[in-house]
Parts: structure tokens; C-alpha cells; sequence
């Protein structure tokens, strides 16, 4: 039960990375759109980018704790 635990840990670690790494990167675009308006439109298509990456990511990481739990306790689909 300890590895099922490390396991779901280490994937919501995951996860929780990639957001700060997203967040980080939308919080400088963010100062760029304060510029000029060209940059404006460039980051507003870029942050829609951005958000759909993040949403794949997570539900990647979901779909495959999700497999990794039933693989441990043996559940068949």
C-alpha cells in the first residue's frame, strides 16, 4: 500500500510542477502584454495555448494514476 501512496504522490508532484511551471510562464507574459499591443495579441494566443496544454497535462497525469491504481489493486475494466 506504501508504493500505491509514493506512486500517487510522485504523480501529483508531477502535476503540481508543471502548473507552477505554466503559471510562471503566463505571470512573465503577462508583464510583456503591459508593452505594446502586437505582444498583446501574440501572448493572448499564446495563454490560450498555454491553458489547453495544461489541461491535456492534467488529464493525462488522472488517466494514468488512474491506471496505475488499478494496476495495484488488481481491478479489471
Amino acid at each position: 500500500m506504501s508504493k500505491l501512496i509514493k506512486l500517487i504522490q510522485k504523480k501529483i508532484n508531477g502535476l503540481i510542477v508543471s502548473l507552477v511551471i505554466s503559471g510562471v510562464v503566463m505571470l512573465m507574459l503577462a508583464v510583456l502584454i503591459v508593452w505594446s499591443e502586437l505582444v498583446l495579441q501574440l501572448v493572448i494566443g499564446l495563454l490560450v495555448v498555454i491553458i489547453a496544454y495544461m489541461f491535456f497535462y492534467a488529464a493525462y497525469k488522472i488517466w494514468s494514476l488512474k491506471n496505475e491504481v488499478e494496476k495495484h489493486l488488481k481491478i479489471k475494466k
